[in-house]
């Protein structure tokens, strides 16, 4: 998994919120290449998803309260990636970590494209599952 985005060459501390199939994935593939991570989920089964040599840390709780942001370190980090399952969610958590706690790199999964008009000027990196798998299947198609 190719993992795009991030800061290079300087000190990391990852923060992901949502630990679905993409969080696991993604908080697996990194951990396994010795980053330093850290997963906040609000039900503590969906950990089971993480890889079994996972070595970061997760934490059981709803990221959209700031007393669990801070038990997560949230001051200390340099990236969070923000991929629940629900949209309005992932929009108000990206938002407080941008503004409140001032993190420079922040990256959302968006399912709503129409919805990309609320962060349109706050640096907030977006991913689109619906986008990237349109332009797949155009260039599988070759159109």
């Amino acid at each position: 998994m190719k993992i795009d985005g991030l800061k290079r060459n300087q000190e990391r501390n990852i923060l992901i919120i949502g630990c679905g199939r993409l969080g696991a994935t993604l908080a697996s593939t990194l951990s396994e290449r010795k980053l330093p991570v850290t997963i906040i989920d609000r039900k503590r089964e969906n950990f089971r998803k993480l890889d079994p040599s996972f070595a970061g840390i997760s934490i059981e709780g709803d990221a959209t309260v700031m007393e669990v942001l801070m038990e997560a370190g949230i001051k200390n980090m340099s990236d969070v990636l923000v991929v629940t399952d629900n949209d309005n969610t992932n929009l108000f958590i990206a938002q407080m970590v941008k503004n409140v706690f001032q993190i420079e790199e922040v990256m959302i999964r968006i399912y709503d494209p129409e919805k990309q008009c609320i962060i349109k000027d706050s640096e907030i990196k977006t991913i689109f599952p619906a986008l990237l798998a349109t332009e797949a299947v155009e260039k599988i198609l070759n159109i």
